[in-house]
This record gives structure tokens, sequence and C-alpha cells, in this order.
């Protein structure tokens, strides 16, 4: 219990939300049209099995009349007059069909409420890029490897799982109760060293069953950490896939095929590794399961044989109490025949329970360093303090003003801390303490490998806005930066991460630059890929197409402080003493 009630707690605040929102009649209508027609097929089996007896009978009796007409009509059914078989199976066909059409309905407006939300969360407050630093979920667990997968395949089968293994246990119960009171008045009483026993079958039905769900849940126990720890796996093998793919050329460069192999030989092999134990165990299990299910097939009608060889009971009413009996036996059951989907179900709750954690605790993790709106027009930096994941400090109680419409780079040794000053004017680093003011106006970021999304070229140029931007200003905006190559392939969609050079890339950036006309720009090692001659050329157009942008610079090279107004070095004390940013000599 002490495991239960945490998981169903996480099912709870993982499912009701969708209950509650924006569309929360609608799919409260659905849930109630599947529920009402999985009852609905659960009287017609209660129907169906007072029919069996009337069938059994007139097989027993040899009445040809009453044989034809429990075919087409029931004139004694428990209800009166009824439809007789070929009716009830023409409505549990249709039932049947249109449960499973609005089950399947249901799960796709559900898992895109879900994805919708979910992606919410996790672009909100730029906890996607955070979420990869603060790796420690509340339980202490990680709960942020794969995010991709917990998406896209962990929210299906959640849906899918919950709405199937609810539905289902909802029919058990039911039937259970529509049952157990048709057992009892067929079981009559059983007489034990002179103790009489009312409707012993439904006792008989209740440790049958009980002894079932005992073995299976010691047998099966494991499975829900080993399914929790093959999706994992299963994820680590197609990233490894796809992370060689968007990276072929490098690979190739370097004859980097049988380090590659390896790895994602290794890889392969956890999976394998874990998915033999999920083999041994789930064999032991369906053993279990089968044999369990075997057995039930001829348990009751061995029960209840000596009253039908006594004459207290017909062969309808031996195969309607063995019906009965299969009933409330496979209800009381549902754990031993569901415990592999619940297994399942479980580690998907868990992954994606310690994924919104996760979420949670990224879109957290950068209070303490704050950025606010600046009330002048320069860029300050007020009692800053940087330190890396680790606690590791890169720079201590610094200030530092940037002033509009002066040029400045950034230098210094590689690791100083130069590209978490970056990402703390950015706003996205998370570790750290002290105020960034920030001017009002466009800023842009450029890093030194930029992101290149997929589709055209000109989707590609225009990332994130494209909005009043005709082909004319974005193919000059592509001669300017030195692409005019290109021109004729703006509207072609390729893998451009894959196809344009390191140069290529950041000439696109910088392009992306041109287009989004910002007041101020930010580079870091944006041009590290570029010669120098390129690399000079660039920044001229940078200061002729963007004469009032602030551009700030971070670069390791020399030669770049000629071509700004000012210049920084970031280098540590003498003593190992946190870093500081200090006025470059010369």
């Amino acid at each position: 219990m002490r495991a239960l009630l945490p998981f169903l707690k996480d099912v709870w605040r993982l499912a009701l939300p969708y209950f509650r929102s924006e569309e929360r009649w609608a799919a409260r209508g659905l849930l109630a049209a599947i529920v009402a027609l999985n009852l609905s097929m659960v009287g017609m089996n209660v129907v169906l099995n007072f029919w069996n007896r009337a069938f059994y009978n007139s097989l027993q009796d040899k009445d040809w009349d009453s044989f034809i007409r429990l075919l087409f009509t029931w004139r004694d059914g428990p209800a009166g007059f009824m439809p007789g078989f070929c009716g009830i199976a023409v409505v549990y066909i249709l039932v049947a069909v249109y449960a499973t059409y609005l089950n399947q309905w249901l799960q796709i407006r559900w898992r895109r409420w879900m994805t919708e939300k979910l992606l919410d969360q996790w672009l909100a407050d730029r906890a996607y890029y955070r979420i990869s630093l603060v790796a420690t979920t509340t339980n202490g667990g990680s709960g942020t490897d794969n995010p991709d997968q917990r998406i896209a395949e962990d929210l299906r089968s959640f849906v899918a799982s919950t709405l199937g293994l609810g539905l289902d246990l909802l029919s058990n119960v039911v039937t259970l109760f529509s049952f157990v009171a048709i057992l009892w008045s067929l079981s009559g009483a059983f007489t034990l060293f002179g103790w009489a026993i009312p409707g012993y079958m439904v006792w008989v039905a209740l440790v049958y069953a009980g002894l079932g769900t005992w073995a299976t849940h010691l047998v099966g126990r494991p499975l829900a950490m080993l399914n929790f720890r093959q999706q994992r796996v299963e994820a680590d093998f197609r990233f490894a896939l796809v992370r060689l793919r968007e990276n072929m050329e490098g690979v190739a460069l370097q004859n980097g095929e049988a380090d590659e192999h390896r790895g994602l030989a290794v890889r392969f092999e956890a999976l394998a590794a874990n998915w033999w134990a999920i083999m041994r165990r789930t064999k032991m299990l369906n053993a279990l399961v089968a044999g369990y299910g075997q057995v039930a097939t001829v348990f009751p009608i061995i029960v209840a044989a000596p009253r039908y060889f006594s004459g207290q009971m017909t062969l309808g009413g031996l195969t309607q109490t063995s019906g009965a009996f299969g009933q409330v036996q496979g209800a009381m059951s549902w754990f031993v025949s569901s415990y592999g989907s619940l297994a399942a179900w479980r580690a998907t709750v868990e992954r994606l329970a310690t994924f919104q954690s996760a979420i949670e605790a990224a879109r957290h993790a950068g209070r303490a360093l704050r950025v606010t709106p600046a009330e002048g027009e320069d860029w300050r930096l007020e009692h800053v303090t940087l330190a890396l994941p680790d606690g590791t400090t890169l720079l201590s109680d610094a200030a530092l003003t940037l002033p509009a419409g002066r040029s400045v780079v950034v230098s210094g040794r590689s690791g100083a801390g130069k590209s978490t000053l970056f990402r703390a004017l950015a706003g996205i680093w998370p570790f750290g303490s002290g105020v960034v003011r920030r001017p009002a106006g466009r800023v842009m970021f450029l890093p030194q490998r930029p992101y290149i999304p997929l589709g055209t070229l000109r989707h590609a140029l225009t990332y994130p806005d494209a909005a009043g931007l005709d082909d004319t200003t974005v193919r000059a905006a592509l001669r300017a930066a030195g692409l005019g190559h290109l021109e004729s392939r703006l509207h072609e969609e390729e893998p451009w991460a894959q196809r344009l050079s390191g140069g290529e890339q950041q000439r696109l950036a910088l392009a992306r630059a041109l287009l989004a006309r910002p007041d101020w720009l930010f580079l870091d090692e944006a041009t590290a890929s570029l010669d120098p001659e390129s690399e000079a050329e660039l920044y001229a157009t940078l200061r002729r197409e963007l004469p009032h942008a602030t551009i700030v610079s971070i670069a390791h090279n020399p030669a770049l402080a000629a071509l700004h107004d000012e210049a920084l070095v970031f280098q540590p004390d003498a003593d190992g003493r946190p870093g500081r940013l200090a006025p470059q000599p010369g």
C-alpha cells in the first residue's frame, strides 16, 4: 500500500486536468458514453448467461421448437419477451464496435490536449534547456532522459492504458456484482463436516482467485521496474542512432565507424540484457496465468458436477453455473490477467511523473539570477555571481556596464566562463545570483553552433519569425552574408544542418541577424569557423547594415579586438579565485 498510494496520486495528477479543462464537457460526455457501452456489454453477458441455460436445456430435452425459437425470439427470458441469440449478437456487435470507436476518439483528444500542455510546460521558462542542467527530480532520480520519448511514446501509452485498464476494471467490478448473485442462487448449499455452506461456489471462486492473485504478484512484481528500464534503454539506443545520423560527416571524416559501432553495440546489449530479464520473468508469469486459465475452464464443472449427477441440476443449469462461475472468477482474477499491462502502465506513469517533476525543478532553478528591465539604454550586471552545476564559481560579485552604441569584445582563456556569461546575459543560465538589467529593444543571441530548423532554406533564414519578410529581402540578406550561391534554393526543403558547412551555417545565422535587425546583437564565437578575412568582411557588413545595433562579441581571436570599440578580458585570478572581467591591455 505504501507504493500503491503515491502511484495512484500520480495517476490522478496526470489524468484529472483534462477532465477539468476547456474540453471537459466533450471529454466527460465521451467517457460517459464509453462507460455506458461497456456496462451494456456486461448486461448482455448476463442475458446470454440465462439464454445459455435455456438453450442447453432445449438440447437436453431434444426440444426442436425451443431450439429454433431461442435463435430468433425468447418469450421466457429474464425480462419476459426478449430477442433470441441473433438479435442479442447484432446488438452486442454494434455496442462493441462503437465502444472501441468512441474509446479511440477520446484517446486522440486526450493525448492531443496532454501533448500540448506538456509541450507548453517543457518550453516555458526555457525548461527544455534547463532540464538538461537540473538532472535530479524531487524523488532523487533522473527525470530527464529522452524527453522526446516521454512526450511522444509515454503520453500515448498513458492515455491508452489508463482508459483501457480503467474501463476493464469497472466492467469487471460490475460483472462481479452482476454474476455473484446468480452464482449464489445456483450454487445451493454444500455440507462439509456437518456444516452447511450456502453459495459455496462463490467462496470457491473467491479462494481460487485469491490464490491466483497472490501467486501472480509474487512472480510478476519485478516486471514494473524491468519495463521502466526497457523504455529507457530503448530510447537511449534510438537516440544514439539519431545522433549518428545527424553527425555523419564528422564520423566519416575521422573514420569513427568502428567506435560508433562499438557504442551502438554496447547500448543494444544493455537493451537486449534487460529484454532477456523481461522474457524470463514473463515466461514464469505466462506459465502461471496460462495454467490458472486452463484449470479455470474445467474447475467450476468439476465443483458443480456432484449436484448435476445427483439430479439436482439440469445440463442448462450446469452450463449456466459454469458460465457464472467463470464470470465471477474472471472478475476476481482481473489482477492476474492484467498484471503485465499494469506493470507497463506503472512504468509509464512513473516516467511521466518524474518528467513533470524535472520540468518544475528546471523552471524554478534560475530564480537567484534575475533578469529585469533597465531604466536607461545600457546593459548592466549588478553583483553577478556565476557558477557551474557542480558549484564551482566562475565569476564572483561582478559589476559590468555594456554601453549602448559601443561594440565590445570579451576574450579570455578557454573554459574561463565566457560562454556562461553569454548564457547569463541571455537569461538562460540557472546557476548564479545577482541582477542582469536588460534595456528595451530587440535582442538577438547567436551561439557558435547555430540552430537550423527542419524545412526550407527560407524557413531556416527567417527562424523564428518570418512575418513581413519578402523573398527579395531574404535573398539580399543571403548575398550580404556571402551565401549568394544559395539564392536559387531558397524554397528547397533539405536537411540544411547536414548540407551546409560549419562556416556556411555561421554565415546563415548572421544573415538571420541582418533580417531581424536587432538593437543588441550578442555573438558567442559566431564567426569562429570563418577565415580572418571573411570574419572582418562580415563584421564590416554588420556595422554597415545595422548601424544602430550594439554588438557584443565573445571570441578567442585577438584580431577581433580591432573590430570593436572596447575589449574586456575574462580571466581567473592567479590564486585560483573566481574570474573577473577587466579591460584588455592595449
